[in-house]
């Protein structure tokens, strides 16, 4: 299906995955736009909700929690701007090798309307391993060792931590998919199909729609002009045979 029948046919609603400016490492901004840049796009692109997720703390391009007020002010003066639209304060946790899983501790979990969780090429989960296994040849002993090791940490942070969406699964990490999807279906974790990255993928998302689980399309959007961008990841969610009505955030015209 061609992407201009792709948007005749299916509408996204919200998009609870995208980036702004609080994703920097000093004065490179990771996230090239505000947050009122973003709140536009959305309002732009008919959305009904937006979520503001900038990466974790321990990220190297980590929001400040110190920032979580200022980011709070930024979406009131957005949402009064743009008041069709509810804008929620999210964070794309990493995923770690500490106690709880994530990088976002106890104490500032309740700090965020929700969170959502992924792979990065951070600290403390087997970073370098992880970037080589990607992208030089790997002993097949070692990475499928990686793989348990990766699938181990995820489905502890799903299981230790009220996870909203599982961010491109297997795109930073190699995972056992089959152990993942039933990690999201017993806690009830979505799944996404992300327009920014590789993975997952068709052969990906084939596996994770035999489980009891349901999907969410994200742009991942690191520039305002990508938010709300969905329309190839409808059509690779329809190659792959996901019915449309498991994707939470897309209307059927």
């Amino acid at each position: 299906m061609d992407i201009k029948e792709i948007k005749q046919k299916y509408k996204i609603l919200f998009d609870y995955h995208t980036h702004t400016v609080y994703s920097r490492v000093g004065p490179y901004l990771h996230g090239k736009g505000r947050i009122i840049d973003n709140a536009r796009a959305a309002s732009r692109a008919g959305l009904r909700e937006l979520a503001i997720t900038d990466h974790g703390p321990t990220d190297f391009y980590g929001l400040s929690i110190s920032d979580l007020p200022k980011m709070r002010e930024d979406i009131a003066k957005a949402e009064k701007k743009y008041p069709r639209l509810k804008i929620h304060l999210g964070v794309e946790a990493d995923i770690t090798d500490s106690q709880t899983g994530i990088d976002v501790s106890p104490e500032d979990f309740g700090k965020f309307d929700f969170v959502n969780a992924g792979y990065h090429y951070v600290p403390n989960c087997h970073m370098i391993l992880n970037w080589m296994s990607f992208h030089i040849p790997f002993p097949g002993i070692l990475k499928k060792r990686l793989r348990r090791q990766n699938t181990a940490r995820i489905v502890r942070a799903l299981k230790n931590n009220n996870i909203r969406i599982l961010t491109h699964p297997g795109d930073k990490a190699f995972i056992d998919e089959h152990a993942v999807a039933k990690a999201c279906e017993e806690t009830g974790t979505l799944v996404e199909i992300n327009a920014r990255h590789r993975h997952p993928d068709r052969d990906d998302l084939q596996i994770y729609k035999m489980y009891d689980v349901s999907f969410v399309i994200s742009s991942d959007a690191h520039r305002p002009k990508h938010v709300g961008r969905y329309a190839e990841s409808m059509n690779l969610a329809l190659e792959a045979g996901i019915d449309p009505s498991r994707i939470v955030n897309i209307k059927i015209l």
